[in-house]
């Protein structure tokens, strides 16, 4: 006796046996999923692969962490502004580790015009210390004042046959005393030069012998 043919399963959405329209479309969509899920796969091992990439070449190329200090070449800055200006711009030959980080002519609100070179000394390519100068063009005592931090005179000192008033502030600590720790001050005809540091007294006097 023949067995007769099993019935079409019933789908619980549908609640009766699909059509051949419907299970062929119910096949295609499942293998539209498929691959769609097989290209999603693939694309997150793609990204996968390129981060590790990234973080081999990342390990194997040498870093260095030590801050990059600027090397601004002030001598070519005040060649390039004298012109400007019948005064002489002031342009020291510092030793080789004194390194300038910032030359620049500035104007402030009172008007005076400045030329200034804030110098980096370095040991072992670190900075160790900052020696700033400032040229003031015009200058008036208000400027002056301003530069020295508001601070008092407290001597005067001769380098080089020039007479320098002194700002000696090196008992504050660094916070309190900042970068005019230590200050020289010298009036030459139209300009007001106004030295300071950091640190030490000697790096200023240093500067000053080198100052027309």
């Amino acid at each position: 006796m023949a067995k007769r043919p099993k019935p079409p399963a019933i789908v619980a959405e549908l609640g009766r046996p699909e059509t051949p329209e419907e299970t062929a479309a119910r096949k295609a969509e499942n293998s539209r999923l498929y691959r769609q899920r097989k290209t999603i796969n693939n694309l997150v091992a793609a990204i996968g692969v390129s981060l590790l990439a990234v973080a081999a070449i990342v390990f194997m190329v040498p870093r260095n962490d030590n801050e990059v200090l600027r090397d601004v070449d002030f001598s070519e800055v005040a060649s390039q502004a004298q012109p400007g200006y019948e005064q002489p711009l002031a342009d020291p030959a510092v030793p080789e580790h004194w390194q300038s980080n910032q030359a620049e002519i500035r104007t402030g609100a009172d008007g005076v015009t400045e030329w200034y070179i804030g110098f980096m000394l370095l040991e072992d390519d670190q900075a160790v210390e900052y020696v700033g100068l400032s040229q003031g063009i015009n200058a008036n005592d208000t400027w002056t004042y301003e530069k020295v931090d508001q601070r008092s005179p407290t001597g005067a000192i001769t380098i080089n046959g020039e007479e320098w008033v002194e700002y000696d502030y090196s008992e504050l600590d660094s916070d309190e005393a900042g970068n005019t720790r230590y200050s020289l001050v010298r009036e030459v005809d139209d300009s007001v030069y106004v030295l300071y540091g950091s640190h030490s007294a000697e790096s200023v006097q240093e500067l000053a012998a080198l100052v027309p």
